[in-house]
């Protein structure tokens, strides 16, 4: 085993979103860069010693948007706050209850590229799923697991050629099209190189520039300050080299990796046609993935919906979906821990993105 390319599980807790957003970016960066002397210049290298990490936490009500963002889709936010972020995708919600898995890793050492990245990583929340025995199911061109509403258990797959419904007229030009070249700043096309700043869009569009306050204290269970040991079974250290020291440039160049690669299946459909326009009719979204790469490397990552408040959710068009439901493990049935439920998605995740 390359223990170069192993992953660590490093469980903070209930942390707060600005302040492990911040965490993500610094290690990221670090990790990608670092400068030495050599022949008088300050040339960049690659860092050798930032290992692949996998954070787990949970986070107080906060809503986030995606880099290609429309205000539209935040319907009331009340005193919830929004923050707008470097990720792609659109408006989500995170809050207590629910499973968050920010997956930091190499994707040129890990040797895929960034189309299979998101099909590993749904991969895992739908292995995660089954543990539970709930299935999962992917929609073409609407990224993100969901389970069928009338019976989340059924193991039949969903119709290949379900009808697609007209796009929410908030919807725009952040949208993404899994199977036609990517449109707008925003976008991504997964099969081709990334474009643009790093981000991939894996939705469509939200804004908003709210902010929260880093000082305050996050609710629930217990709340981790990043500038400190985290809680749960890991800690994070942002004073270590590899973590609190680089500074992101959001200006340079994604690093999808480059080339195309036949595409891989989708688990719970059928192979035939699909539509980029997403039929949700009878399906509730479960899990929402946002991510974003540079140079190489991952940050953001994937929430898993275990036993929330779901209310905030119709305060927002989902994923710039007008009428999208949301649901958790225990509004179809499955009463599980918070703990349990993150311990088994972790282990799913360190095993579907293993090199």
């Amino acid at each position: 085993m390359n223990t170069d390319n192993a992953i660590s599980i490093i469980t903070l807790g209930q942390v707060e979103y600005l302040r492990t957003w911040a965490a993500m970016q610094a290690y990221t960066a670090a990790r990608g860069l670092k400068t030495e002397q050599n022949n008088d210049q300050t040339s960049p290298r690659p860092l050798q010693n930032g290992r692949n990490q996998l954070w787990i936490c949970e986070h107080s009500a906060i809503y986030t948007q995606g880099l290609a963002g429309k205000v539209e889709h935040v319907l009331n936010p009340g005193g919830i706050p929004v923050v707008q972020t470097d990720r792609g995708g659109q408006v989500t919600f995170h809050g207590p209850g629910q499973v968050v898995a920010y997956p930091l890793i190499d994707l040129k050492a890990a040797g895929y590229y960034v189309k299979e990245y998101v099909y590993r990583v749904e991969e895992a929340v739908i292995r995660a799923l089954a543990h539970f025995g709930v299935t999962g199911h992917r929609v073409r061109g609407a990224p993100g697991i969901y389970v069928r509403l009338d019976d989340p258990f059924s193991h039949a797959r969903l119709n290949a050629g379900r009808p697609s419904p007209q796009p929410s007229p908030a919807r725009g030009r952040g949208s993404s099209d899994l199977s036609s070249p990517a449109r707008g700043r925003g976008s991504s096309d997964l099969s081709s190189p990334a474009r643009g700043r790093g981000s991939l869009d894996l939705s469509s569009p939200a804004s908003g520039r709210g902010s929260s306050d880093l000082s305050s204290p996050a609710s629930g269970r217990g709340s981790s300050d990043l500038s400190s040991p985290a809680s749960g079974r890991g800690s994070l250290d942002l004073s270590s080299p590899a973590s609190g020291r680089g500074s992101l440039d959001l200006s340079s160049p994604a690093s999808g990796m480059g080339s195309e690669f036949p595409p891989l299946p989708l688990a719970g459909e059928g192979r035939g046609e699909g539509s980029a326009l997403a039929d949700f009719s009878g399906l509730g979204k479960i899990a929402a993935l946002g991510i974003k790469v540079s140079r190489h490397c991952t940050y953001h990552g994937v929430a898993l919906n275990v036993a929330m408040d779901l209310e905030p959710f119709s305060r927002i068009n989902p994923c710039g979906y007008t009428g999208l439901q949301t649901v958790d493990l225990r509004t179809i049935g499955v009463n599980v821990g918070w703990q349990e439920a993150a311990d088994v998605f972790s282990q799913k995740l360190v095993s579907y993105l293993a090199p």
